[in-house]
């Protein structure tokens, strides 16, 4: 379905409404910008009392104007909001912006007049824009209700949870920069347009290439992420998303009343819908307009070219701390570039010249050439001296300089792989390092900067064949015998399932579980040990007073014999009665010992705005405490699992360590997508613990697993 914002987001018409005479009021400013962009709709401002505002006729009220208008800019204080809405609204107006802030952000009187804003509103059909937003601009339809001066017009939109941060992005890409923008939205406080909304509008909007997007919280992550994962099909979306520290929250709260929740796991679920996320505020501009110049390449094997070691090691340790890999050159390649090359120079990739193109800048394009003609090459940085050349060593290497860049730009046209280039000398605009830009090569002064572009080229490739090639999987129906253990549950009053009931449950999904038995009395124990004398046993407590068992003294290992077995059980009970003197505790559940592997963690967490997402990291009792995990939004598909288990910093112990063999990937991968079609059929189910998960080789173990269901009102 098309988005509803293109009538008052491109408008032919427009009402100021609390236009004003004074130059500083931003009812004067607005309509100063249309008056002087030519906007070429109507333009109506609106004031209780002047006849005119510079030159315009103006009006008492929108009631009043004698035409149709589609969008309303509401310059008035707060106060008198709901009643322009509701004004705007019988006069068919379908969007506003508010500009005025001190609603929900401000308290429970702000909150209150928001709240009878939006609720007049949506009786009307008058979309809101705000409030407590900078405003909008639409370049291509010279409409700038911003007041930001001077803004080229061209490819890249920006939706942003800050006026200044847009700003920020827009003056980023001034000084000189290849592009310009089409539209902006302040989004303020999303009291109903959310930026699910403006990304689709961006998606379906011709003029916009590249949507940047500065976040602080959402409100609808489940269907934005839905939004994303089509956009990125198109184009590539960029996000920077704040909030990183518990401190950075809490200031995005008190800002904009926005829910910032967590980060990671945000940035892991914006990745998986394709979304590019950019690290640091000042990568933002640069990676938009790499992903807008260049083309995404088709793997991560990337080739360094540079004129000397300190960059090219520089450029060769940004690289791999991307997950991006050193192209492995052809020995083709490597004799074709000791043809032009002196004997001193490295020929294994980081490729560096060693002086060779010091009397001779041409050298470059001819080794840019080779190695871009490398079937093992995917994309190519080039790093150190280039457009300096002149300036370092002779005026005379100008000309020759100009001419290399014009020669890189055709090597980018011809071979389609993405070219960028870091020089010392980029704040020095020279005129090889102009040419280079008017080719469509970004040049970055940092090195940093130049491959956190590639990266991102890389991982937008890279996503955008995932997603069409690898859709999620979707599962909604749940087997009889599955949903009759849940049903017990909650027939017996409880929102947690015992033990014993999340293992039949999941083994209902095909997940191998170990045997147990059940003891309630410690009379039951003889029975248990019979069953298990040929292998040491575990027990632990069964209530659902006690989730996390071993705090309490509920778990005890490697029990051998009936008597070893008594005294556990009665220890136990001991323990977890000191524990919560009043627990309800249903008896102990007994299994195998189980063989000891690589410790993880599978978990699902019911997210308030992005619904149920997947946890998956290393496991134990210290979980918490290294936080080496990831996260994906529920459905997966199998690329998402297996990345997954890539995510983690310690990913290699999973390859195995000191004579260890590799864990079995295929297993883990499909452990989680089970755990995803039974999270997906069950949504009642708000939390899922499978703490530890011993990895072996050739399968897994789940030895701990606990599952929560929502309260039945949720």
């Amino acid at each position: 379905m098309s988005c509803q914002l293109h009538q008052f987001l491109a408008p032919s018409s427009i009402a100021i409404i609390g236009a004003s005479k004074d130059p500083t009021k931003r009812g004067y400013q607005a309509l100063k910008y249309l008056i002087a962009d030519n906007f070429a709709g109507g333009i109506y401002p609106i004031h209780p009392r002047e006849p005119e505002i510079l030159g315009i006729p103006a009006y008492p009220s929108v009631s009043a104007v004698p035409a149709e208008i589609d969008l309303g800019l509401v310059c008035t204080p707060a106060k008198t909001v709901p009643a322009i809405i509701e004004e705007c609204g019988k006069k068919g107006i379908k969007g506003v912006v508010v500009l005025a802030g001190g609603f929900s952000e401000a308290g429970p009187e702000g909150a209150r007049l928001e709240a009878e804003g939006l609720r007049i509103a949506r009786e009307l059909g008058v979309r809101i824009i705000g409030p407590n937003t900078s405003g909008v601009f639409n370049l291509h339809s010279r409409m700038n209700l911003v007041g930001m001066p001077n803004v080229k017009s061209g490819g890249l939109g920006i939706v942003s949870q800050s006026g200044n941060m847009a700003l920020s992005i827009v003056n980023d890409a001034a000084p000189g920069g290849p592009l310009g923008f089409s539209t902006y939205v302040g989004v303020g406080n999303q009291v109903d347009v959310r930026f699910n909304e403006y990304l689709q509008y961006f998606g379906e909007d011709d003029n916009t290439k590249v949507p940047i997007l500065y976040v602080e919280g959402f409100k609808q992550g489940r269907t934005f992420l839905e939004v994303a994962r089509e956009v990125t099909q198109k184009k590539p979306v960029v996000v920077y998303k704040s909030g990183r520290t518990e401190a950075g929250q809490a200031s995005a709260k008190s800002h904009t009343g926005a829910l910032a929740g967590s980060y990671e796991m945000a940035v892991d679920l914006l990745r998986q819908a394709g979304v590019t996320v950019a690290r640091q505020a000042d990568y933002i501009v640069p990676i938009a307009v790499a992903l807008r110049l260049l083309t995404a390449p088709s793997s991560n094997r990337v080739a360094i070219l540079a004129d000397g070691g300190g960059h090219a090691t520089i450029g060769a340790d940004s690289l791999i701390e991307t997950g991006s890999v050193l192209a492995t050159l052809a020995e083709e390649t490597r004799a074709n570039l000791a043809k032009v090359l002196p004997p001193a120079a490295s020929l294994a990739n980081p490729v560096d010249v060693a002086g060779g193109t010091d009397a001779n800048p041409g050298v470059l394009a001819d080794c840019a050439s080779i190695l871009l003609q490398d079937e093992n090459v995917d994309a190519l940085l080039v790093v150190g001296l280039f457009g300096g050349y002149k300036l370092r060593f002779a005026e005379s290497l100008g000309p020759i300089e100009n001419e290399t860049a014009i020669r890189l730009g055709a090597l980018l046209r011809r071979f389609g792989k993405p070219i960028i280039l870091q020089s010392v000398y980029a704040p020095f605009r020279t005129e090889a390092l102009e040419a280079l830009r008017s080719s469509g090569i970004p040049v970055h002064s940092s090195i940093e900067v130049a491959v956190a572009c590639l990266a991102a080229l890389i991982d937008y490739g890279c996503a955008k064949r995932r997603n069409v090639n690898d859709p999620p999987t979707a599962c909604n129906e749940a087997p009889a015998a599955a949903s009759a253990i849940i049903a017990q549950c909650r027939a017996s009053g409880r929102n947690v399932l015992f033990e014993y009931e999340t293992m039949d449950l999941l083994k209902v999904y095909g997940v191998p579980m170990q045997p147990y038995m059940v003891a309630r009395r410690e009379e039951d124990l003889a029975e248990v040990a019979a069953a298990f004398a040929s292998q040491p046993a575990a027990m632990k407590i069964i209530s659902h007073d006690i989730l996390h068992k071993t705090e309490a003294g509920g778990v005890k290992l490697t029990l051998r014999r009936e008597e070893t077995m008594r005294q556990a059980y009665r220890d136990i009970m001991e323990s977890a009665h000191a524990f919560k003197h009043n627990a309800d505790i249903e008896g102990v559940l007994v299994t195998p010992m189980a063989q000891q592997g690589v410790e993880i963690i599978i978990g699902v967490s019911k997210n308030p705005i992005f619904g149920p997402v997947m946890m998956f990291g290393l496991g134990g009792t210290f979980v918490e405490v290294l936080k080496d995990v990831v996260f994906r939004a529920i459905p997966l598909s199998r690329s998402d699992a297996a990345v997954m288990l890539d995510g983690i910093k310690a990913k290699k112990i999973l390859d195995g360590v000191r004579g260890t063999n590799p864990v079995d990937r295929e297993a883990l991968v499909d452990l989680m997508m089970r755990i995803s079609a039974l999270v997906q059929a069950h949504p009642e189910i708000s939390e899922i613990d499978l703490n530890p998960v011993f990895a072996h080789d050739d399968g897994y173990t789940v030895v701990d697993a606990r599952m929560i269901l929502s309260s039945p009102l949720e």
